[in-house]
């Protein structure tokens, strides 16, 4: 079999390497846009391909993206081929590295180490009262694979979680909230705000300053999904003005973060360079490999994009 290539991140050749250890049966070449023949493939392996890499396919099987979102293969639209199925990551690693990032950000707030920290630059030592954790509910937006272990982790720190989905899910200990009928009462029952969502035409600025409002006072945000979910001004102008009282923020609108942009300046926003989840070279071989086998031997799999939900 034939497999294509591409990532405009970092270097292939460890992913050259990793596939023909455990695919040594098939053939791999990474996609160049210089190729001046479009090279024959049974499956695609990518992140953020341009338009060019998959349009006018008729010899895919299958294609893979690298990654838990698959909002960089769907914005292709007309460009990809209609009946040829997309796959996504379901974890390979990722979903013990959001919990890990999302509780630090969680504790951070809950533990008030966020105002310790502005405090220690102005060289004050001060007391501050704790939180108190019957108050304190974390929402999550997103109970999918990621979503799921995000509140496992919370919940082993005695946190009350609270779940948003598109339908209503049953995950152990967490409260489930389902549609548009019960965001509302969502966000007002959660005084820390993870957003785990994928991106897709519904969810694009779904935090926007009415969402972002209806959390209760000094509420916090945590946004490990995509930045185009959030609306930049009306987080800034609310946590200005004391309704949000911070936010920690691993994806943004426009990456890297352009210097001169105001949540720089602004000491209660945290950001960091979309580090949340790195994608983990061998685990994602490995599930890519099994199935792609699974495929050959004519097998159903999981992990396939609806693409009308977007996920």
């Amino acid at each position: 079999m034939n497999i294509l290539f591409y990532s405009p991140d970092g270097k292939p050749e460890p992913w050259i390497e990793g596939f023909a250890r455990a695919l040594p049966e098939a053939q791999l070449q990474v996609w160049r846009e210089d190729d001046a023949t479009p090279i024959p493939a049974d499956y695609a392996v990518l992140w953020k391909p341009p338009a060019a890499l998959l349009q006018g396919r008729s010899d895919l099987k299958a294609v893979f993206n690298l990654g838990a979102g698959v909002d960089g293969v769907l914005q292709l639209g007309a460009a990809l081929p209609a009946s040829v199925p997309i796959v996504r990551l379901e974890d390979a690693g990722m979903a013990l590295q959001m919990a890990e990032y999302v509780s630090h950000a969680v504790l951070r707030y809950f533990r008030r180490f966020d105002q310790y920290e502005l405090q220690a630059r102005d060289g004050q030592w001060r007391f501050l009262p704790p939180y108190d954790k019957q108050d304190f509910a974390v929402g999550i937006l997103g109970l999918g694979v990621l979503g799921s272990r995000m509140a496992a982790a919370l919940q082993h720190f005695g946190f009350r979680v609270n779940g948003w989905s598109r339908n209503h899910k049953v995950v152990p200990g967490v409260h489930s909230y389902a549609g548009s009928d019960e965001l509302d009462q969502f966000l007002c029952d959660s005084r820390v705000l993870v957003c785990a969502l994928p991106l897709t035409p519904e969810t694009t600025n779904l935090l926007d300053r009415r969402t972002l409002e209806k959390l209760p006072h000094a509420a916090y945000l945590i946004n490990v999904a995509r930045g185009a979910h959030l609306v930049e001004e009306d987080l800034l102008a609310l946590v200005q003005n004391g309704h949000i009282a911070g936010a920690t923020l691993d994806v943004v609108r426009k990456e890297p973060l352009p210097p001169t942009h105001p949540f720089w300046q602004e000491p209660r926003i945290t950001l960091t360079p979309h580090v949340a989840a790195l994608t983990l070279r061998d685990e994602s071989i490995r599930q890519i490999a099994d199935k792609i086998r699974a495929l050959q031997r004519g097998e159903p799999i999981a992990g396939l994009v609806d693409r009308n939900r977007g996920y």
